[in-house]
């Protein structure tokens, strides 16, 4: 499943290796990076996060120390090697539950969850799939909940250094390039999202966005920034 023009499904040696091949790549700094972006996140003691695409589990693992053995935390992934690195570094968190799960299809939540999170996941997708994520997403927060999203932020390619074109257009997926172009504030708004804040990261390229589920329609103003 999913589009040939993906690359969210890691497999082989970079599955393996992910941790360090993201330490190397952000040139040592990668576990600060999601520190600070998950310190944003605000959990409390107690809250139940659900984390869509939850890799080799080290997001969860910093989640579960704001958290605490009070909480929640749900991980998703599809990934073999993936969730066996997570099991290892999770296994004895009681609090902590692996699933091995397309985020794309229906998920098996409704209102349950105070916050949920996705990291560089979400650009990878094609946008009905967007649409699905989102929407599954909505069903599992409770009233009140925030959706989190760390990815690219928006921008307009054509007008950026060399380097930051090859990267988009070579390197990375060709959604990505797409996603850059995208208004998500709206798809959110769609479903039942709004009240928007954001935090900026590396050279604005990367945008930690919070979205919180609304009673009707797209939210106006913001809770923070």
């Amino acid at each position: 499943m999913g589009s040939p023009r993906t690359k969210v499904e890691v497999k082989g040696a970079e599955a393996r290796h992910y941790d360090l091949l993201m330490d190397l790549i952000m040139l040592g700094r990668y576990q600060h990076f999601m520190e600070m972006a998950i310190a944003a996140m605000n959990i409390q003691p107690g809250d139940a996060v659900l984390d869509l695409g939850s890799g080799t589990g080290r997001n969860l693992c910093m989640m579960e120390k704001y958290a605490g053995p009070e909480g929640r935390l749900v991980g998703l992934d599809i990934g073999q090697e993936m969730m066996a690195q997570a099991r290892t570094r999770c296994g004895q968190m009681p609090h902590v539950e692996l699933m091995f799960q397309r985020i794309e299809e229906p998920l098996p939540f409704t209102e349950e969850f105070d916050q949920a999170f996705i990291s560089f996941v979400l650009h990878g997708f094609e946008d009905e799939d967007k649409e699905r994520i989102i929407a599954n997403v909505q069903k599992a927060l409770k009233p009140g909940g925030v959706f989190w999203i760390l990815d690219y932020n928006e921008f307009d390619l054509s007008h950026k250094p060399f380097f930051v074109k090859f990267a988009f257009t070579k390197v990375e997926c060709p959604l990505a390039a797409e996603f850059v172009a995208l208004d998500i504030r709206k798809v959110l708004g769609r479903h039942g999202f709004g009240d928007f804040q954001q935090k900026l990261f590396a050279w604005k390229y990367v945008r930690l966005l919070g979205a919180r589920k609304v009673s009707a329609g797209p939210g106006a103003g913001s809770f923070g920034s």
